[in-house]
């Protein structure tokens, strides 16, 4: 029987929400949820997720066009780091819509009123993460290849970068980004929906209940956290045009792991 518990909140902070505990197939709703809210606003979010497919494609197509190949994986993956912020416009639709009211792509791009300084602070967090990270890959590139640079048409860089004796730069490059993926993913993963839905919310309130969702319900978590890769990853290797649909499927499935895994009191 799919029995759902709460956790109580810690007594040091100030109002926070409860937790609930979730089953590890959760995850599976919350995109047939935000498939739902798709169909329901399709013009919403179809404008809404090209705009943003545009962007990466045009960071991409800069970093291969200045040659800096060793920045594309990087970049792909700063992607991943700033979404949650990218995305609020598509949780005040799933918000819209939950309430039976008319989302529109208005409401959508002016989402971050309903609590600018937070929404903006935390979005300055996620850029410095995402700046630190690729900073911190470009470094770790030069370090195992300045006295071996590879090739610097685009094929020839990745089969030199797929030489067996390549394979600790790999897995060094791949261990470094998924810890601060996994970091970065357990204090975002509900926070941007949290300070859309609660004004008088701050980045902190945001960060620790997010944190307290994330540790309490791990084994749901990294489903959330694989699925939205592999998503966002079938986005990528379409060079984009995935991203149309990807990202607000996301983005409206993030709401739904908010709406089901944050309890407030007043609720």
């Amino acid at each position: 029987m799919n029995t759902e518990s709460l956790i109580q909140p810690g007594v040091t902070d100030p109002r926070p929400p409860a937790i609930r505990t979730v089953y590890v197939n959760k995850p599976w709703s919350w995109l047939i949820q935000g498939w739902q809210d798709f169909l329901a606003a399709p013009a919403v979010s179809i404008v809404y997720g090209g705009f943003f497919a545009l962007i990466g494609a045009i960071i991409t197509y800069l970093a291969w066009t200045r040659e800096v190949y060793y920045l594309t994986f990087p970049l792909m993956a700063g992607f991943l780091l700033v979404g949650p912020i990218a995305a609020v416009g598509l949780y005040e639709t799933s918000r819209r819509l939950a309430k039976g009211e008319r989302p529109s792509l208005g409401a959508a791009l002016t989402a971050f009123r309903a609590n600018p300084s937070q929404i903006a602070l935390f979005g300055v967090l996620l850029l410095v993460i995402n700046f630190a990270w690729v900073r911190l890959a470009a470094m770790i590139f030069m370090a195992f290849f300045s006295q071996d640079p590879p090739p610097v048409d685009p094929w020839g860089f990745v089969g030199h970068i797929l030489r067996p004796e390549n394979i600790g730069f790999l897995l060094f490059g791949n261990l470094i980004g998924a810890l601060m993926a996994a970091v970065t993913f357990g204090v975002s993963v509900v926070s941007i929906p949290l300070l859309l839905d609660r004004p008088e919310a701050n980045v902190f309130d945001a960060v620790s209940a997010s944190w307290r969702a994330a540790m309490h319900n791990k084994q749901a978590m990294a489903l959330w956290a694989w699925l939205i890769a592999m998503l966002m990853g079938i986005g990528f290797v379409t060079a984009f045009i995935g991203m149309v649909v990807v990202l607000p499927l996301v983005g409206y499935a993030s709401w739904a792991a908010y709406r089901n895994v944050i309890i407030w009191q007043d609720q």
